[in-house]
């Protein structure tokens, strides 16, 4: 996800799926297809109907956005397309090479996001590029994300898109970076370098603050670890508790903890939630949505926290 105020960068265990409703955007009375896991604990998110997921798009954004509400030319606001009417086809599912894969289309700015919530668990996909991109993202890099502990109503972000949240940054060149998404908040193992250029992260430092009440809300990812000629990438989040570790192509490019956000002055745990799939403009595409519950921070990662 680009700046929500600018578009230019100054930059195992077993599985038991929660099936909370917790705060649902519009919840469908229609019944969710089971989907079994398999032996080794993964349950796939992905099935052709897309029935473990919804809907929400905003706008058509136009260079210069500045982040009200839309007007027309009479002045009068312009109301989001809203949930679970996506006639556009915006996410889709199509046959690539075979597989089924999720196509994110980019034309609108909005979300897929799951019906259930969702804590302590391990999520992997893939992700690879497609070839269309959309105003304002015309002239500007590829773009999309995956937005974990999703609470709320959709829209509480600057581009009136998606839910209160924490990001894993899509991007090409970025993934993994970190966005805080309307008014999270979360600790980032990260460096700040001199003058005016971006926080980095490092698993050597110490934990800074990113997000509401701090002085940034965006992180670069310790380095670019994405496959080169728009080869599958696989992305990994896992998350406990407070903490998570966002890893690309098996290396881990941010450690972070002490997930929250921010509520009349006070920070609330942001632990749990549901998941979006951004769509920001660019053409994307993802399959093997797997999931996993997890009992404990599996301990290949618990020396990161040390």
């Amino acid at each position: 996800m680009v700046a929500k105020a600018t578009l230019f960068f100054c930059i195992p265990a077993l599985l038991v799926l929660s099936l909370s409703s917790g705060c649902n955007p519009r919840p469908s009375s229609k019944k969710t297809e089971a989907t079994e896991s398999d032996t080794s604990g993964w349950t796939s998110l992905l099935d052709t109907s897309l029935s473990r997921w919804g809907t929400y798009l905003s706008y058509r954004h136009k260079p210069g956005y500045n982040g009200a509400k839309p007007i027309d030319e009479f002045g009068k606001e312009v109301l989001p397309i809203g949930y679970n009417n996506d006639q556009t086809k915006v996410f889709s599912m199509v046959k690539m090479d075979g597989q089924d894969v999720l196509r994110v289309s980019g034309e609108i700015y909005g979300c897929l996001f799951t019906k259930q919530e969702f804590s302590n668990y391990h999520l992997k996909l893939k992700v690879k590029w497609g070839q269309k991109k959309y105003p304002p993202r015309e002239k500007l890099l590829k773009d999309s994300g995956i937005l974990y502990h999703s609470i709320g109503e959709s829209g509480a972000d600057y581009w009136r898109s998606w839910m209160l949240s924490q990001e894993f940054q899509i991007m090409e060149g970025h993934i993994g970076d970190f966005w805080n998404i309307g008014t999270s908040a979360i600790d980032i193992r990260a460096f700040l370098p001199e003058g005016d250029m971006n926080s980095v992260a490092s698993a050597k430092q110490p934990f800074l603050g990113f997000g509401t009440g701090n002085d940034k809300g965006f992180c670069l990812r310790s380095e670019n670890r994405e496959s080169d000629n728009n080869d599958w990438t696989t992305v990994e989040l896992v998350t406990f508790n407070d903490k998570s570790l966002h890893i690309v192509n098996g290396e881990v490019v941010m450690v972070l903890k002490n997930s929250h956000y921010v509520k009349d002055g006070k920070n609330i745990p942001l632990i749990k939630g549901k998941i979006q799939i951004q769509c920001e403009a660019a053409e994307a595409f993802y399959k093997d949505i797997q999931i996993q519950q997890l009992t404990e921070l599996p301990k290949a990662y618990t020396s990161y926290y040390n």
